[in-house]
C-alpha cells in the first residue's frame, strides 16, 4: 500500500499560509546552505514519487516549476517536481498541462483511498490545505512533515481547518537549522 505524507511550512503560531495566501515568509532564511541541502535532499528522496494537490496549490506550482526561472533557481527540485506524477483534486479544473499531471474529479476521500490501494510510489501532499484535514480525518495520512519557521503571522490558514476531532501525533524526527527553522516529522499516534 502506498503511503501519503504531508509536507508544509508552518509559522510558530500554526499557519501554513499567511493573510491572503502570502507565502513569502516561508522563504526567509534561505541563505542557510545546510537547510537548502536538506530541502533538496528531501525533495530528491521523492524522486520517482508522486504528488497530490488541491487545485489552488496545483495551479500555483504549475505556474512556477516548469519555467526556466525554476530551472535556474532550483534545478534539483525543479527536475523532481516536473518528473513526478502529479494528482490534482478538482471539480472545476478542465485540463492539467503540467507534465505527468492527472485530474481526480471524484470524491476526495474515495479517490485518494483508491490511489493508496494502487501499486506505485508513495505520495506527498505539498500545501493544499483544503485537502489535508479531510484526509487526516479519513485516516489516509501516514506522515506529517512540518518546517517550523521562526515567524509569527497573527492570522492566516491552518492546514487542519475543518478537522472534527483532535489528532495525536508521535514525533519520529526533529532537526534544527542555523536559520532558526526546525524540521519535524510526525506519524499519527495510531499508526
Amino acid at each position: 500500500m502506498r503511503k501519503i505524507a504531508v509536507f508544509n511550512n508552518e509559522s510558530v503560531d500554526g499557519y501554513f499560509s499567511g493573510p491572503e495566501g502570502d507565502l513569502t515568509w516561508a522563504y526567509q532564511g534561505s541563505d542557510d546552505a545546510e537547510f537548502n541541502a536538506f530541502i533538496a535532499n528531501n525533495a530528491s528522496r521523492g524522486n520517482g514519487g508522486a504528488l497530490l494537490f488541491g487545485r489552488v496549490t496545483f495551479e500555483m506550482m504549475a505556474s512556477y516549476w516548469p519555467t526556466p526561472m525554476a530551472q535556474e533557481q532550483n534545478p534539483v527540485v525543479a527536475k523532481g517536481m516536473n518528473s513526478m506524477t502529479k494528482y490534482v483534486v478538482s471539480h472545476t479544473l478542465e485540463k492539467a498541462t503540467w507534465e505527468n499531471s492527472k485530474i481526480l474529479k471524484g470524491d476526495l476521500v474515495t479517490e485518494v483511498r483508491k490511489l493508496k490501494q494502487e501499486s506505485g510510489p508513495d505520495i506527498a501532499i505539498l500545501g493544499s490545505g483544503s485537502i489535508v484535514a479531510p484526509l487526516v480525518q479519513a485516516g489516509l495520512i501516514d506522515e506529517i512533515q512540518i518546517v517550523l519557521n521562526p515567524v509569527v503571522l497573527g492570522k492566516g490558514r491552518t492546514m487542519f481547518t475543518g478537522l472534527d476531532e483532535s489528532l495525536v501525533l508521535k514525533l519520529i524526527e526533529a532537526k534544527t537549522f542555523r536559520n532558526g527553522k526546525v524540521f519535524l516529522r510526525y506519524q499519527p499516534a495510531t499508526a
